[in-house]
């Protein structure tokens, strides 16, 4: 072939590339019908409207690895079992997920690690030939090992929650008890401190008073937070707002009570930490500042010694 023919042919490919490059970006910036359609059609509610499914690269991965999570999810769940558990925990960690997407999430984790596994098995088998079972076996493991690091990691998210409500707790109590002994209801002095305040507790705390502001009764809604939380000052708290309310008994002097056992049970916590830490202080003291001091002290005398022999 010619020349010419060479140049005509790469000039009617980048041609037909062009075209269909401006042809996609026009189509993507049309709006779609939903959009034109959706607004006008009364009778449905704001929340179907604005949930038509949109055709994007996620729903598109969705809609092709979908049905093999799911499929994957259920076999973990035979093997490992536990809903209850991860159920609690889901619950305690206040993630908006249900048993089945936390599986799927710990399905991905474990094809990540076999992924790793399965690109350092490869190049293993490139540069050294050999045996692949192994290897396997690795990749196997990397899986399982995947599974298994995300439920550590949702135990680690329940800890760190629980440890930033208990920090939260002592604020928020003595909060609670102002707005009681300034003379508000423990509802609208439990809606005040909501409003004004923000954190993990706030959080349990505005969905105890969503509960209460759809009808349920004040002493129920504090009773399910007592038992679905995972922190016993919570529960105890839980409790004795749910008992004040229902008998009428004081409860600012409570709360504020409360308030100091915490703050005195984490002091006493941090020195027992910090006892325990003690050893970890003394590493860098004898290894490296006793050393170096050591050093200063007897360096110059041995200079001393070997000039004046």
């Amino acid at each position: 072939m010619t020349p010419a023919v060479w140049g005509g042919l790469l000039g009617l490919c980048t041609t037909a590339g062009v075209l269909l490059v401006v042809a996609r970006v026009v189509a993507i910036r049309r709006p779609r019908l939903e959009m034109r359609v959706l607004p006008y059609v009364r009778d449905l509610d704001t929340t179907q409207r604005t949930s038509a499914p949109v055709a994007g690269p996620g729903n598109v991965v969705a809609a092709v690895f979908g049905p093999f999570l799911r499929r994957a999810a259920s076999g973990v769940e035979r093997v490992l079992g536990g809903s209850a558990s991860v159920r609690r925990r889901l619950s305690r960690a206040g993630l908006d997920l249900d048993v089945h997407d936390f599986r799927v999430q710990q399905v991905v984790w474990g094809l990540a690690g076999f992924g790793v596994a399965a690109a350092y098995g490869l190049l293993r088998a490139w540069t050294h030939p050999g045996n692949p079972l192994p290897l396997l076996v690795v990749c196997v493991g990397a899986f399982a090992f995947g599974v298994l690091l995300r439920d550590n990691r949702l135990s680690a998210q329940v800890r760190q929650r629980e440890t930033a409500i208990v920090a939260e707790f002592p604020t928020v109590a003595e909060l609670l008890a102002l707005s009681v002994a300034a003379g508000e209801a423990p509802v609208a002095a439990l809606a005040r401190v909501v409003r004004r305040s923000g954190g993990e507790l706030s959080r349990d705390l505005s969905e105890v008073l969503a509960r209460i502001r759809t009808g349920e009764p004040v002493a129920d809604a504090f009773d399910r937070l007592a038992a679905t939380s995972g922190v016993p000052v919570v529960a105890r708290f839980a409790h004795t707002v749910a008992v004040a309310v229902e008998r009428g008994t004081p409860l600012a002097d409570v709360l504020h009570a409360q308030a100091a056992d915490v703050r005195e049970a984490g002091r006493r916590a941090l020195i027992e930490q910090a006892s325990r830490k003690e050893i970890f202080m003394m590493i860098p003291v004898v290894f490296l500042v006793l050393p170096v001091t050591v050093i200063f002290a007897f360096w110059p005398g041995l200079i001393g010694l070997s000039l004046s022999y």
